[in-house]
């Protein structure tokens, strides 16, 4: 049968962006002739698989393309290697070319968020192969996913008011779907990292896996309290970090290991299974269904937090990204208590106030 050809390109090739097909297997293990997942990468290890803006345009073609595959089971959202799956917006370029400029930031948010409705309006079931941190913008296309599924030496959080912006990318949206008002709010003004361990207990997550190999074999994440529930004042720790000699002795233990990400792997090709193993229309509408509740709050934010993000960049976001990127790895934010007290004093944002703000950076990058 001649198929139409609904694409709107007849081929995704942008720098930082690997779309490929993967098998799909049944029960036995073994690849199904005529079917795959697809799965699309974001390739840009050096600066921890951030997204420059090609690479959004990328990931929107490539939802896009996957959408419209009719062998296409499922997507698979990743990143490269094993240190991250995404750690949000590429700071190079925000410092750069957006920092001052709100107009064209304020672009750059259309195709962002473009790139969030994508995921949220592919026809096919999208699968968060998390593969290393998930941090900020890379926590916001991940929860745009359906699934995710995890190794457990990833973090998840946010770093908006540290570095001069808010999780308005979907953060405000969708993380209070997910783990509650109290626990959401925790996460987008604090910007304390999770551990996978805790993702997964509050709900964050569809299944977690180990990675870090010690002597051949297997071992949870030894950064992680994953041996007990409750502390002596009764408090949650499952899934907290370790602290002290506990912390001290799990860096040693993650020094000696290696991390081998097979069991992922394994885990999303049964998740894929899993889906593969069902009425394709009927999953399909289910999906949809499903994501109405992420939707109803998404298409009632994003373009007003668009507005807003681009003015930002013209104050406080413009200071952040400046000294997350020109800051060295001991001081990678600004001054806030300087520059908390100089606005309370009425200094007026400009170039005079950002400069101050960032000697704190500039010094530990000397």
């Amino acid at each position: 049968m001649h198929f139409k050809n609904h694409d709107l390109v007849d081929r995704v090739d942008l720098p930082g962006i690997r779309i490929e097909p993967i098998p799909v297997r049944d029960p036995r293990g073994q690849a199904v002739d005529g079917l795959h997942a697809t799965r699309i990468t974001l390739d840009n290890q050096a600066q921890l698989n951030s997204y420059t803006t090609e690479m959004v345009k990328g990931v929107i073609l490539g939802m896009r393309a996957a959408a419209n595959d009719r062998a296409c089971v499922a997507v698979v959202f990743t990143g490269a290697g094993t240190r991250a799956f995404c750690t949000g917006g590429n700071t190079k370029e925000y410092a750069e070319y957006y920092a001052g400029r709100p107009e064209e930031y304020r672009q750059y948010m259309r195709l962002f968020n473009d790139m969030v409705t994508a995921i949220l309006h592919c026809d096919k079931p999208v699968i968060c192969r998390v593969n290393g941190m998930r941090i900020a913008g890379g926590q916001e296309i991940g929860m745009a996913c359906d699934f995710s599924v995890a190794q457990d030496l990833a973090n998840f959080g946010q770093a908006g008011p540290k570095h001069g912006s808010a999780p308005d990318g979907g953060s405000t949206d969708f993380l209070p779907l997910f783990v509650g008002m109290e626990r959401a709010m925790e996460s987008c003004t604090l910007c304390e990292p999770w551990s996978a361990h805790k993702a997964l207990r509050l709900g964050l997550l569809t299944r977690i896996v180990p990675a870090l190999k010690v002597d051949g074999a297997y071992v949870a994440n030894p950064m992680v309290i994953t041996d007990r529930w409750t502390d002596e004042f009764g408090r949650i720790v499952h899934g907290e970090f370790k602290t002290g000699a506990e912390r001290g002795a799990a860096k040693d233990m993650l020094a000696r290991g290696t991390v081998d990400l097979a069991l992922l792997d394994r885990e999303v090709d049964a998740l894929v299974t899993s889906l593969a193993l069902t009425m394709p229309g009927c999953l399909a509408k289910t999906v949809e269904s499903v994501r109405k509740h992420k939707l109803a709050h998404w298409d009632k934010n994003r373009e007003t937090n668009r507005a807003w993000l681009g003015l930002n960049m013209m104050t406080e976001g413009r200071a952040g990204f400046r000294a997350f990127h020109e800051g060295g790895k001991e001081c990678r934010e600004p001054d806030f208590l300087l520059l908390r007290r100089q606005l309370a004093e009425g200094a007026v944002w400009g170039p005079e106030l950002i400069e101050a703000a960032l000697e704190k950076a500039h010094a530990a990058a000397r």
